[in-house]
């Protein structure tokens, strides 16, 4: 590992703003931050439900531009007001979605059981958040996080503007303070989930060709058959791409109540994908995270390069609040 470097907010911003992938967790069990969590849903794959999630991008050519990937959208555009944070310190995250002339959007349609889902996710995939903000008035979001490390993150805002289509949108966070550089975890299909729970993933995802990933719940050996909603379904899948954090297309498909939760995933290019499964189970939501590869790719470098071959299990910073 290299020697710790101390990153001040500005020094992380502009890395972040370059898409440089800082390696800010450790390899420990996810741990799942303590609120309130949600009684029915779940929300199989943020903006994955509907098309204004993707985007032909300009100039030609036929491909699809995931999402999470631009500030501004289809006349609208995420506003983070607050851009940094520190390291380990409880703070706020403050933020507007403001439409084609400045006015901020107070009118959504709801999914999956909230008006919008917010992803907070580290450059390296090894921390990730899933929250869900309160409105005020006007139209400000806010909610209470606290990041374990410093380094570069990606916040992506999930939301349907009220009669319009699904968008992601996506902004730059910078967190500061001292870190040390982290490897991209290897493949793996197995992730060990703090409770004595144990998550198996079955299928893959391949470029360009819709795919089915199943996903089987055990706990102390024994599968798990009363997994509970969470966001209106028995799992929520969000995946991201090493390297730019794109966010991919994910449908959840219908089951349940456990032991096996199911997702239809496109991946848009080859590459390495980190995978982020929330389970609900004795009122609890849990996850559990993956490494998985497209047929043919090359391993990404993010931070200081990766570590096929070695064994994963469920080695993310993740958490919850709501």
């Amino acid at each position: 590992m290299n020697t710790g470097l101390k990153i001040t907010a500005f020094a992380a911003a502009v890395a972040a703003t370059f898409g440089t992938a800082y390696a800010v967790g450790s390899t420990a069990d996810p741990v799942v931050q303590k609120g309130e969590q949600e009684a029915g849903g779940g929300h199989g794959g943020h903006g994955g439900g509907s098309g204004g999630n993707e985007k032909k991008p300009e100039g030609g050519g036929g491909a699809e531009l995931p999402g999470g990937l631009q500030v501004s959208q289809s006349g609208y555009t995420l506003d983070l007001e607050t851009p940094r944070l520190a390291a380990g310190e409880k703070g706020k995250l403050s933020f507007t979605v403001e439409d084609g002339i400045g006015r901020k959007v107070t009118a959504y349609d709801r999914e999956h059981g909230k008006d919008l889902h917010l992803i907070i996710a580290s450059r390296d995939l090894d921390t990730f958040r899933h929250l869900h903000p309160s409105r005020a008035a006007d139209g400000t979001w806010s909610t209470p996080v606290e990041l374990p490390k410093a380094g570069g993150y990606r916040v992506f805002a999930d939301f349907t503007p009220k009669g319009g289509e699904g968008l992601t949108l996506g902004a730059d966070l910078a967190v500061s303070g001292q870190y040390d550089p982290e490897k991209l975890p290897g493949s793996t299909t197995t992730a060990k989930v703090e409770g004595g729970y144990e998550v198996t993933l079955d299928g893959g995802l391949t470029p360009g060709k819709a795919g089915e990933l199943k996903l089987r719940v055990s706990k102390n050996g024994k599968p798990v058959t009363d997994l509970e909603p969470y966001l209106e379904a028995y799992g929520h899948l969000v995946a991201l791409r090493s390297g730019d954090l794109a966010y991919l297309h994910v449908h959840p498909n219908e089951g349940g109540p456990g032991p096996e939760v199911s997702f239809t995933a496109t991946a848009p290019s080859k590459g390495a994908y980190r995978l982020f499964l929330d389970f609900k189970h004795d009122g609890k939501v849990r996850t559990a995270d993956f490494t998985v590869r497209t047929e043919g790719a090359a391993a990404p470098e993010p931070g200081k390069g990766d570590s096929s071959g070695s064994s994963h299990s469920g080695g993310s910073e993740s958490g919850h609040a709501h």
